[in-house]
């Protein structure tokens, strides 16, 4: 998902952890002001946030609100949750990873390697990973006249209850292509998960191995993210983790449901992960640092291109000169319940990982978003030195 949440960022519901007590801060961090913005934010209606800092002040971490309904605990802060959209950045990456390995080009067509799916042949690697490509969006998208046109269900009651459905990718991307193109491929760029998904297809048939296989291998073995699993069909986080609920009216009557327990395949590719701010911190940095690609396919990635000021898996955002200037990040927003940010200088050397869980509060999630982003941002790449960043 995460579409409503594109260029601004705006984080969906996120996630913290279970049974373990959480950790305020790093050993010799003190903080307040951080621990201000979380709290805040939680009494604001969220059921709980975690944050996680690396700065010139060192590492911190801390969470605020509750781990569970009804229970005091608050979220670990080494706790997993469901990251949605965060997971496409790390899929672009091994893409990236093949075309400098000579075994994908950037501007070959996609239909090269995937020949039974009858693509159009006009839509290329670049446009995949750029949302260039004009392919309906498998959880529904709007046509020409702005009108939605539903697809597999991927929000509210609808999705609520076939939430443990299981799909493959190659059975999201023909639903995809059961529907008409929203526009010529490279005229427009609207944000699909269809797009990472048909990555998936594409990283499977030229590696030979599966996804999961492949993200192994590549990125969570190399770089020790122990706590990250691509979870397939598995529907219960592993603990530590923090519980996210949905707020639902049935009957005139409101209903809150925890769905903790979900089945993420639904966006394979594109929003199908399980993380920890930790490993998600450990990934953008290593990614930004220059460790998971040559400087040549990095400097493509962190292109903006279009309305969406998109690279390739990464949104790039420019926050001024007296906050550093431009940041690289994602959000990621699963269908209810959590939601992740991940945001980096161009170095790696400044990130910040957040997590969220909405509760049983009366408020739109979406509407405290905006907020928490523009105040983290400024305590954390702005040292504060304005209210909110430049969007």
């Amino acid at each position: 998902m995460g579409k409503s949440l594109k260029v601004a960022a705006l984080a969906a519901a996120l996630l913290a952890g279970s049974a373990v007590p959480a950790m305020a801060a790093t050993p010799g961090q003190d903080r307040p002001e951080l621990q201000k913005v979380i709290q805040d934010v939680v009494d604001l209606g969220l059921a709980g946030v975690q944050l996680r800092v690396h700065d010139d002040k060192g590492d911190w971490a801390g969470s605020a609100g509750v781990r569970k309904l009804g229970q005091p605990a608050k979220p670990p802060t080494n706790g997993r949750f469901w990251t949605g959209s965060v997971n496409k950045p790390l899929t672009a990456t091994l893409v990236l990873q093949l075309v400098a390995e000579g075994k994908v080009g950037l501007d070959t067509p996609v239909a090269d390697y995937l020949p039974k799916l009858g693509l159009d042949r006009r839509i290329t690697v670049r446009m995949m990973l750029q949302h260039t490509t004009g392919l309906f969006n498998y959880t529904g998208d709007f046509d020409a006249e702005g009108t939605w046109e539903t697809g597999i269900p991927g929000k509210g009651k609808e999705w609520l209850d076939n939430r443990f459905k299981s799909y493959t990718a190659e059975e999201l991307v023909r639903v995809a292509l059961s529907r008409k193109p929203r526009f010529e491929p490279g005229a427009d760029q609207r944000y699909a998960n269809t797009n990472y998904t048909l990555a998936v297809l594409l990283i499977e048939k030229v590696s030979g191995h599966s996804y999961a296989e492949e993200m192994n291998r590549r990125i969570l073995r190399p770089l020790g993210m122990r706590s990250t699993v691509v979870p397939g069909n598995r529907s219960q986080l592993p603990g530590p983790y923090a519980h996210g609920y949905f707020r639902y009216q049935e009957g005139g009557q409101w209903k809150v449901v925890d769905v903790s327990r979900q089945n993420s395949s639904l966006l394979t590719g594109a929003g199908a992960l399980i993380s920890t701010t930790q490993d998600l911190q450990t990934f953008i940095s290593a990614l930004m640092g220059g460790r998971l690609l040559p400087s040549s396919l990095m400097a493509e990635m962190r292109k903006p291109y279009g309305k969406l000021g998109y690279g390739l898996g990464l949104f790039v955002q420019d926050l001024g000169p007296s906050c550093g200037g431009t940041v690289y990040q994602h959000n990621g927003s699963p269908p209810e319940g959590y939601g992740t940010l991940m945001y980096s200088s161009a170095d790696g050397r400044k990130t910040m990982t957040v997590s969220l869980t909405t509760g049983d509060a009366a408020v739109d999630p979406a509407a405290l978003y905006p907020k928490l982003v523009g105040t983290l941002l400024s305590k954390v790449f702005c040292d504060g030195n304005q209210e909110t960043a430049r969007s």
